[in-house]
């Protein structure tokens, strides 16, 4: 084994000292804080699909909007490498375990960086400094008391990698979730007395902060409350994974591994007595609904046998579905996400996903719905709000501001009351994980800002001989462009892309972009001695025919 960890390949936006005048206190009181987000460690049996893609860009979202705050983020993501299907992967292609590893775990980079996911640690399950957390972890648990040896019979799903019970198996004994028999399987292995912390978990899922969402967590209270029961930790028939240090003929099994991947991409190589000034606990996980209930149940009694703290909270997203299917490697029928930002770029991929795509509920794709999404929202209302007061303002005002966008603020316009709101609002939502929300609240402040334009007829007015029409006019187009600029930095998360676009498209430099805060999404950005450039559009309209066309223009 070699260190696999991952440095992140580009760095959180610098912080700013100074916050917006109306969100000063909540800056000053985010600021300094930590955050820690993860996505869950993606099996390496085959390459990267939609269905991890999804996850990760939602946690780059919240990891980025934390950074806006002024929040020390430490986003984790990363790749569960042992098990016995990584070893028949690896058989199959004709490459040795580690060896296809390394070329899956390769892909995931390449796809991170290709939809702009800025992680800040990327763990692989097969480097050294894993492997020592590991072995520190169990021999904690072990000296509680809280492990054991038995044995076990029942039926099990490769795919799954665990033990099903008939409840979770078709009444031909295949596996619900992946619609494949289930294998007869005796071995006598290591256990986890999961049983031991009934009384904990219950009193754990009690908080409704915890396991989120709600829907997802009554479920789990009903499985916890029927009744916990130990869980096998080791596997004897399976060599490709960490030994057992107190018993070498055994390898250690995915809960006991990759779980603690959470913890080891903190400490990289550090004891775990450092976890907690290293950023645990996590204040999210972020894992998909068919693999919740390990995570609020199995890790958080892991955890406390070995005296470390639980996750502030545990998020269970829905499925992206295809023909009325989950997506998924083992299902056979993915999205290309690859192909997808190939076709459309990255801020359309992320778009769809993350605003148009309800988080925690299943999402469906099709074209046709992701056309009109992006199109309507970032072409159609945010593009041209941008592209026609810069044209106007260029045509009839000299390509100058009239003034500052913060004389309005005294003035108590209308638009700059409409913009605080929605900033405070896409601010709760994007801390509550609602993506969907915290986007509309942005583009409710783009679409406010093309009614009062259309309202205004800039047009019309700037063409006047009334000085007072033409004032008017000018002011139109600030509203406007202002209006833009607050909206940009408020869908900074989603489409970090665009939004540097925007600022650019509004005269500021790289460096003044990469400097913003939060609160730069409140009123008042925008100055009469801004250098507006050349009009170029921030966002192309596509039609399915021309995607790939647009996507790299």
């Amino acid at each position: 084994h070699t260190a696999h960890l991952v440095t992140p390949r580009c760095r959180p936006f610098p912080e700013r000292s100074a916050a917006g005048e109306d969100g000063a206190a909540a800056q000053e009181a985010t600021a300094g804080a930590t955050f820690t987000i993860t996505t869950p460690l993606y099996y390496v049996n085959a390459a990267p699909h939609m269905g991890s893609a999804y996850p990760t860009m939602a946690a780059d979202t919240a990891a980025r909007f934390h950074r806006l705050r002024g929040e020390d983020v430490r986003f984790v993501t990363g790749v569960d490498e042992h098990g016995e299907k990584i070893a028949r992967a690896a058989e199959a292609a004709g490459l040795s375990p580690q060896e296809h590893c390394d070329g899956v775990a390769k892909s995931y980079v390449a796809l991170w960086e290709a939809l702009d996911i800025r992680y800040d640690a990327f763990v692989r399950t097969t480097a050294d400094k894993h492997e020592a957390v590991v072995r520190e972890f169990m021999e904690r648990v072990w000296a509680k008391g809280d492990i054991y040896k038995s044995s076990y019979e029942g039926s099990y799903c490769v795919d799954c990698e665990e033990f099903k019970d008939e409840k979770q198996m078709t009444e031909d004994g295949d596996c619900l979730v992946h619609r494949r028999p289930c294998e007869k399987r005796s071995e006598e292995n290591y256990f986890f007395r999961l049983s031991a912390y009934q009384e904990q978990l219950e009193a754990l899922l009690a908080d409704p902060t915890f396991c989120q969402p709600a829907s997802r967590a009554n479920e789990v209270r009903t499985l916890v409350k029927e009744g916990l029961r130990d869980f096998s930790i080791s596997r004897a028939a399976v060599d490709w994974g960490i030994p057992l240090e107190r018993d070498p003929e055994q390898t250690v099994y995915v809960w006991f591994d990759a779980l603690l991947g959470y913890v080891s991409a903190l400490l990289d190589g550090r004891p775990l007595d450092e976890a907690v000034e290293r950023g645990w606990p996590a204040d999210f996980h972020l894992v998909g609904k068919d693999i919740l209930r390990f995570h609020v149940m199995y890790w958080p009694a892991m955890l406390m046998s070995a005296g470390l703290p639980v996750p502030r909270g545990v998020y269970g997203h829905g499925f992206l579905t295809k023909d009325g299917l989950k997506m998924g490697k083992s299902m056979g029928n993915t999205l290309d996400p690859i192909e997808l930002v190939e076709r459309f770029g990255s801020d359309a991929v992320r778009y769809y996903f993350v605003k148009a795509c309800a988080f925690g509920k299943d999402g469906d794709f099709s074209e046709t719905q992701f056309l009109a999404a992006v199109n309507t929202d970032l072409a159609n209302d945010l593009g041209n709000l941008l592209n026609r007061s810069k044209g106007l303002l260029k045509k009839r005002c000299g390509n100058e501001l009239p003034r500052d966008a913060a004389a309005l603020r005294a003035e108590g316009h209308a638009q700059v009351a409409a913009v605080d709101e929605a900033v405070d609002a896409a601010a709760a939502a994007y801390e509550r994980l609602d993506f969907t929300a915290a986007g509309e609240a942005a583009m409710s402040v783009v679409r406010e800002g093309n009614r009062l334009f259309d309202a205004a007829a800039p047009w019309a007015t700037l063409k006047s001989e009334d000085e007072a029409e033409v004032a008017a006019g000018a002011e139109a187009l600030l509203v406007a462009m202002e209006s833009v600029r607050c909206a940009a930095v408020m869908l900074s998360p989603i489409v970090p892309g665009v939004a540097a676009k925007v600022y650019q498209q509004l005269g500021y430099s790289e460096d003044e972009f990469a400097a913003v805060a939060w609160d730069d999404a409140r009123w008042g950005g925008l100055t009469a001695s801004m250098e507006i450039p050349k009009a170029k559009p921030v966002f192309q309209r596509m039609e399915a025919a021309e995607a790939e066309t647009a996507a790299a223009v």
